[in-house]
């Protein structure tokens, strides 16, 4: 009888809760194309679900600015030790990074040197800035998957081939429920206006943004009674920080409802949303869902981020896809209860303004690349190890 192939091994690497979720989905289809594949790597609760072997916890290293990153340099430089420990007593068949390139990029540089095949899926924000680091990935990985459309040609004119897989969102984000049995369920009549107060999950976000978005709630709804607000909160969010930030106080004299579950049925059931720039924006044009979006950082990242990003001319995924503005866009000292208001009334009231962002949101989320992006990318990632 033939001896049965070895098993062949992944290490896998995702820094950040996205990537974690998206690498969660990646493993799951490469196993259905190779059901003996086994994976390890670093990681959060998504992939360790997935059943990676997670050789170091991804939450220890969730930080962002430079102070945060020298708080934490002894668990970067431990990670990076356990994780190269593995690849030279266990070689791995495939590494496989997911973005979070400060760390990625190293370890890299590393298994290239031992020889292990390298598939960078989901590419750094190297179009916003730091473009330098593109022929750097290039030469540094076999092969490279990107989800955003614009992403390929950005590679291109600098010499540099990639996939484009398609967004991994197109897979995820589904509803389980009608708009009509979403508000029959949490007792909103169907004739009330519904926005949505998306401050993002980080606290710094909900301390930044959760403030104005409800003081422009509270100017929305002035003199009438239609509108309710819900904000959905995270399982990483708690109550008590929601209103220690306004909702203690706004909560009383608004409308408004936090949601703990649904979140998808929540975001398809609003006639608008105010949200916090980031992957929700995506989230939420696959839905269809009109949006406001909204940026504000401390004023010395702001002015870093101006010297060091000038590529780009949105800072909203909606609007990057798109290569247009589809959605308004809110930055810094814009961002304030009045401009909120004004956004979404127009929104809520104004046919045209709202069937016009539908038509636009359509388009991008045409041009995402439709359902599968996991398993395009695990048929590269396979043909990587191979």
């Amino acid at each position: 009888m033939a001896a049965s192939p070895p098993t062949r091994q992944v290490m896998i690497i995702a820094g950040e809760a996205s990537g974690d979720m998206h690498g969660a989905r990646l493993v799951r289809a490469m196993r259905e194309l190779e059901p003996g594949l086994r994976f390890c790597g670093m990681g959060g609760r998504e992939l360790a679900a997935a059943g990676v072997e997670l050789l170091y916890d991804a939450s220890r290293l969730a930080v962002v600015g430079v102070t945060e990153v020298l708080g934490h340099l002894g668990d970067i430089l431990a990670a990076r030790r356990i994780l190269l420990a593995r690849m030279r007593s266990q070689r791995p068949d495939l590494l496989i990074l997911i973005d979070y390139p400060d760390f990625n990029l190293l370890l890299a540089a590393k298994a290239r040197k031992l020889g292990i095949p390298i598939f960078y899926y989901i590419s750094p924000q190297v179009w916003a800035w730091r473009s330098g680091r593109v022929k750097k990935i290039g030469r540094l990985a076999d092969r490279i998957g990107v989800i955003l459309p614009f992403e390929q040609e950005f590679y291109a004119r600098r010499g540099v081939q990639v996939d484009f897989v398609g967004h991994p969102l197109m897979d995820a984000v589904e509803t389980t429920m009608s708009r009509q049995q979403f508000l029959a369920r949490h007792h909103i009549e169907p004739d009330r206006k519904v926005i949505g107060l998306l401050p993002g999950s980080r606290r710094r976000e909900i301390a930044s943004l959760l403030p104005d978005f409800l003081a422009a709630a509270e100017r929305l709804a002035r003199g009438s009674d239609k509108y309710v607000f819900l904000l959905p909160r995270a399982s990483t969010v708690s109550r008590r920080l929601l209103d220690e930030h306004g909702l203690g106080e706004y909560g009383r004299r608004l409308c408004c409802q936090v949601v703990d579950e649904n979140r998808y049925d929540l975001m398809a059931a609003c006639d608008a949303v105010v949200a916090a720039s980031g992957t929700v924006t995506l989230e939420l044009a696959i839905l269809g869902t009109p949006a406001v979006v909204t940026y504000r950082v401390s004023r010395r990242t702001y002015l870093l981020g101006r010297l060091l990003i000038r590529n780009i001319e949105f800072f909203s995924l909606v609007n990057l896809v798109a290569g247009r503005e589809v959605v308004p866009e809110l930055l810094q000292d814009q961002v304030t209860p009045e401009n909120i208001a004004a956004e979404l009334k127009q929104m809520t009231g104004e046919a045209k303004v709202r069937d016009r962002i539908r038509k636009g949101l359509a388009e991008v989320t045409t041009r995402l690349g439709g359902r599968g992006a996991s398993r395009r990318a695990a048929c590269i990632a396979l043909e990587t190890a191979r």
